[in-house]
């Protein structure tokens, strides 16, 4: 093979396997940052998962870690100059970042995030900002500054949200890992729609901010990745205490990474095909029944049972509704002009609300924590369909029935993955399958609080147990199957 060759295959490693080379020496990160361009330019011009490139940031960046590595100042750490994407939700230094916003479509950022602060002081090399809906809201990836995001299992899907652009830049290959965050699905939700891994950890697991409300839990960052095992490496790059972030967790004793590879597994596991709330696509129930089953073919019990999820859907609507009025209120009474429909439904919602159904709302959320937390001494995780339907028309801004089943508000259909938010929960989304025609479906493996370790585990369980890890990357693909790069 041809040096040439050589660099032109270095987007289908898997981050772990590209790790290792540049730990070893046989390729630098300047040559990493070259070929994700490379991929990038070949792809995006069909996907538009990475609307923002900060390459010579990037070469800088390599070129540091480069120097550093031959004068011996300092260890490469976990990601040893490995390019990354970071969901445009996240401020990086002086690279352009909107939220997805109109409102913030020239805004440049002085400081970088925490998250993305402490991922580069573990070898990660930001090479851009990946796509995402306008503040995150809704669970599709379109906005005003940039567009709409396709799928690049079919093009003319959708490929989710919030964490949209990073889960397509993954599954085409742009990149070997991407950032994301997720409040009521926004890590999980994408993963499912593109074939990929992401992982809901729980709150403090990542340190991020600074904040104006540091204490919120709903909302946290997270790793996403085309394998188990990547994720695990992800998780440690960005996992550990941070002096800004009141509720942030040390880092384990032992590395994720490695507990991953252990593939310690779980002894009883139980199964929900809708946690008793929301209709879902029977297609997609079809596939998660048959990846549960592949955890029994492994010997690991498995019972059709969930906790009790009454009252969670209304709860998290109210806590929701608050946090959006006590975060974007300023930008309503503004940029109101600037804001699209759904989020100013939302921040109104919030505002509307008062002292007692904000208590009442906590006061459930609760409860909820408690039964969970109980069901968790009889089960060691449990499983459940990721989205309610497989990936839709890109056009569509969200799902409004299911079923038969019409939706009240615009984020209904995420309430599989949005009540499980309200627990604390680790929540891994991993490949479950396809359906006929080809569209990606994922299972939600869900843990005890601060379980990461555990739904990686069982990730990676159901990943050897389905091998669909290997059909990544992908070029992206026309609606029929054909090539968009044929």
């Amino acid at each position: 093979m041809t040096s040439q060759a050589k660099h032109s295959d270095l987007y289908r490693l898997t981050a772990i396997e590209a790790v290792d080379l540049l730990k070893r020496g046989e390729v630098s990160p300047l040559e990493l940052v070259e070929a994700a361009a490379a991929r990038i330019e070949a792809t995006d011009g069909a996907l538009n998962a990475m609307p923002t490139l900060c390459l010579d940031r990037a070469r800088e960046q390599a070129r540091r870690i480069m120097a550093e590595g031959r004068n011996g100042d300092r260890p490469a750490g976990w990601l040893a100059g490995l390019p990354v994407a970071i969901k445009d939700l996240n401020d990086v230094a002086g690279v352009r970042t909107t939220y997805g916003s109109p409102i913030y479509a020239d805004h440049v950022p002085e400081r970088s995030d925490v998250m993305v602060e402490m991922l580069e002081e573990n070898g990660a090399v930001v090479i851009g900002k990946a796509n995402t809906p306008e503040f995150g809201a809704g669970a599709s990836t379109f906005n005003e500054v940039f567009g709409k995001t396709h799928n690049p299992w079919n093009l003319e899907k959708q490929v989710a949200g919030s964490s949209g652009g990073s889960a397509a830049a993954l599954a085409a290959g742009q990149v070997w890992l991407a950032s994301g965050s997720d409040l009521g699905g926004s890590l999980r939700t994408p993963a499912s729609f593109n074939s990929v891994i992401g992982l809901r950890p729980s709150p403090g697991r990542v340190a991020h901010g600074p904040k104006p409300r540091p204490f919120s839990t709903l909302a946290v960052e997270g790793p996403m990745a085309r394998t188990a095992e990547d994720c695990a490496l992800f998780l440690d790059a960005m996992a550990g205490m941070h002096r800004e972030d009141p509720l942030s967790l040390p880092a384990p004793a032992t590395p994720f990474l490695e507990t991953v590879r252990a593939r310690r597994k779980p002894k009883r596991v139980a199964f929900s095909p809708d946690l008793g709330l929301v209709p879902v696509d029977r297609r997609v129930l079809e596939i998660c029944r048959q990846a549960a089953e592949a955890f029994a073919g492994q010997g690991i019990s498995v019972e059709e049972a969930c906790p009790d999820f009454s009252g969670a859907l209304e709860t998290f609507q109210t806590l929701r509704a608050a946090s959006f009025a006590a975060n974007m209120g300023p930008l309503l009474r503004e940029h109101r002009d600037k804001l699209k429909p759904e989020v100013i439904w939302n921040i109104e919602k919030g505002m509307a609300l008062n002292a007692d159904a904000i208590g009442q709302a906590e006061v459930m959320r609760g409860e909820l924590f408690h039964r969970v937390v109980a069901f968790f001494e009889s089960y060691d995780l449990l499983l459940c369909p990721t989205a309610i339907v497989p990936p839709f028309d890109v056009d569509v801004r969200y799902v409004e029935e299911v079923g038969g089943v019409k939706f009240d508000t615009y984020i209904d259909w995420l309430g599989i993955t949005f009540t499980v938010t309200l627990t604390s929960c680790a929540a891994v989304s991993a490949p479950a399958g396809f359906t006929a025609d080809g569209l990606p479906v994922g299972l939600q493996i869900i843990g005890p609080p601060r379980g990461e370790a555990a739904v990686l585990t069982a990730a990676a369980l159901l990943e050897e147990a389905t091998g669909i890890a290997d059909r990544l990357p992908i070029d992206p693909m026309a609606a029929g199957g054909a090539s968009y790069m044929a």
